[in-house]
């Protein structure tokens, strides 16, 4: 599914849907150019998976993950640091996909081969200084739900 963001805050809006749809076990792959969305369309996800405001939502670049409470806790990880996909396996993240939450993967592409094969998968590309092309795969069932979002319904 193909879906064009006029904005920040509707990016934040998607996200958010998407995030009250998701379930202990979820993992969701995100991939995009440094700039193209990542962290704000993760930050609208917390926000529908229950992650309070008091949580500013940011990216682990440095931190590789932040752990955020919810209905089913949010794991995020930023992995623009790393060089491979070793890495992460050697830190025992891979340990992750199977715990009892919801993880978000920035720079997922770094890791494709040790991905769960029922990851979701989306993409940011860059249209103008607002706009972005967000390209969801791999959200099966819940794509109707989607549909029914993107049609405003």
């Amino acid at each position: 599914m193909e879906i064009i963001s006029e904005s920040a805050t509707q990016t934040e809006e998607l996200a958010s849907f998407i995030g009250k749809t998701l379930r202990e076990g979820d993992v969701l792959a995100l991939s995009g150019e440094l700039g193209s969305g990542k962290t704000c369309f993760t930050s609208g996800l917390a926000r529908g998976l229950g992650v309070s405001n008091q949580y500013r939502i940011t990216s682990p670049t440095f931190t590789l993950i932040n752990e955020y409470p919810a209905r089913c806790k949010l794991y995020h990880f930023d992995l623009y640091r790393l060089n491979s996909y070793s890495e992460f396996e050697d830190l025992g993240c891979e340990e992750y996909f199977y715990a009892r939450g919801v993880v978000v993967i920035e720079w997922a592409e770094k890791i494709i081969q040790i991905l769960p094969d029922d990851a979701f998968f989306i993409s940011f590309e860059y249209i103008d200084e607002n706009r972005r092309k967000i390209i969801i795969q791999g959200l099966k069932n819940r794509l109707k739900e989607l549909a029914r979002y993107k049609s405003g319904g």
